[in-house]
């Protein structure tokens, strides 16, 4: 499977797409499962799909069969997980939730819990939260190293970090984009140095997103819109294009491993393909009976 685009819903379920054709390939079946599908994301090695499903975080192999469940159940948070990300090497899951803990879980081990490390530490982790604040966190230590509040007690809603580690940014509820170039640590320069913020959107942001190329930013929003940014060496943000198509609020983006294409999912009950060239919707996927509101997309090696 060279391109693994899924989606998922408040209608519960969740749902792969041949990307190109439309087609809907496969429905996970959760008829005996409550709880909403909150955050979607696909290991490396494109393998297994994890899923934030209310309190738990589901674990699915991606070629099973149609009807196949999950291979594990992660339990543990106390309250709605927002977030789930594979580490890059494909041996640990981090969930954070609204219980105000992050956790994280080792795919390799039937304890699944991870705290201990041996001298294979995932490394450093970049956090955001309600109270506004940006924590980088030393995974080795389990301590926080670096606490950013940008908009003082403003809620951040969604961080991207550049895939070279060149720069982070974080956008708030009231549609503000802040940036920060990413210094070495052995510098005397500050490790997060403040470059330039700009108002994104008039109403909520849900989700922003850097391109794996760092050439642009998506911003998604309740104003039913996507807007991508180009970004200048210097870390200048220009408008360069907003994707209209969308009825209802915009709740999550995934670029292409190019950068060429982005997926959307929205509360308008559909996702969208688009074409970064031309800002042009490629396709639509249609077939959830409630909100779409999250998404995951991989077509890059596996």
């Amino acid at each position: 499977m060279s391109v693994i685009l899924v989606t998922g819903s408040y209608d519960h379920e969740i749902r792969f797409w041949e990307a190109w054709s439309g087609i809907c390939s496969r429905t996970i079946p959760r008829a005996s499962e409550a709880g909403q599908v909150n955050r979607l994301a696909i290991s490396p090695d494109k393998r297994l799909l994890a899923a934030a499903i209310h309190k738990k975080a589901y674990i699915y192999e991606i070629a099973a069969p149609p009807n196949a469940g999950p291979i594990a159940i992660y339990e543990g948070h106390n309250g709605n997980i927002t977030a789930v990300c594979f580490h890059r090497e494909g041996k640990w899951l981090v969930t954070g939730s609204e219980d105000g803990t992050i956790k994280i879980w080792d795919l390799r081990s039937n304890s699944h819990l991870h705290r201990n490390y041996d001298n294979e530490a995932p490394g450093e982790l970049i956090s955001c939260d309600q109270a506004g604040r940006i924590k980088q966190w030393d995974l080795s230590e389990n301590i926080c190293t670096h606490e950013l509040t940008p908009g003082g007690d403003t809620p951040m809603r969604s961080i991207s970090l550049a895939s070279d580690g060149s720069c982070l940014v974080a956008g708030s509820v009231k549609g503000k984009c802040y940036v920060w170039k990413i210094n070495e640590e052995r510098s005397d320069l500050p490790r997060f140095q403040a470059v330039t913020m700009f108002q994104a959107h008039n109403k909520y942001l849900t989700r922003l997103l850097l391109s794996p190329d760092v050439k642009y930013l998506a911003t998604c929003s309740a104003d039913t819109t996507v807007k991508i940014w180009s970004i200048s060496p210097n870390y200048e943000f220009k408008l360069e294009k907003t994707l209209q198509g969308h009825q209802r609020w915009v709740w999550d983006c995934a670029f292409s491993a190019d950068s060429a294409y982005l997926v959307t999912a929205s509360s308008d009950h559909t996702a969208r393909l688009w074409d970064m060239s031309t800002g042009e919707t490629v396709r639509q996927y249609n077939g959830h009976q409630k909100a779409a509101v999250c998404c995951a997309l991989h077509d890059g090696a596996g």
